[in-house]
């Protein structure tokens, strides 16, 4: 009886399995889904975007439910680096914030103060959008 019960199983097993199509690219990049070994994030992470060399400093109220944030964004720098500045700043302003995507977001409209405390930094800061 038991032996029955097994070879019904594998039987049942056998008639579930079924053949999955797959293109078979073997290992790939999350960030940009292409193949690892034609994966462009790693050069980009080594030798980040310099940009025009301007820091832009916004307000931004969307997502937020009408709190201001204030954004800012081209700084050149990367990690350690970049979270000690977002710390000076924040202690600046008395008030706190965040690092999303290499762009600084600091709580409530600090617009004026930041871009005087970045251009002593010597940055080229100027604000952006009104």
């Amino acid at each position: 009886m038991k032996s029955c019960l097994i070879n019904r199983m594998m039987k049942d097993r056998d008639n579930n399995s079924r053949l999955v199509y797959s293109t078979g690219f073997g290992r790939m990049c999350p960030s940009c889904g292409e193949q690892s070994d034609k994966c462009q994030c790693k050069k980009r992470k080594n030798n980040p975007t310099k940009g025009d060399g301007e820091v832009r400093v916004e307000i931004s109220t969307k997502g937020r439910r009408g709190k201001g944030v204030s954004l800012i964004s081209g700084i050149p720098l990367e990690g350690v680096r970049l979270k000690e500045l977002a710390k000076k700043l924040k202690q600046k302003c008395g008030t706190g914030g965040t690092i999303k995507n290499s762009v600084i977001e600091i709580q409530g409209d600090h617009r004026d103060v930041l871009v005087e405390e970045l251009n002593k930094l010597g940055y080229k800061a100027k604000k952006a959008g009104e």
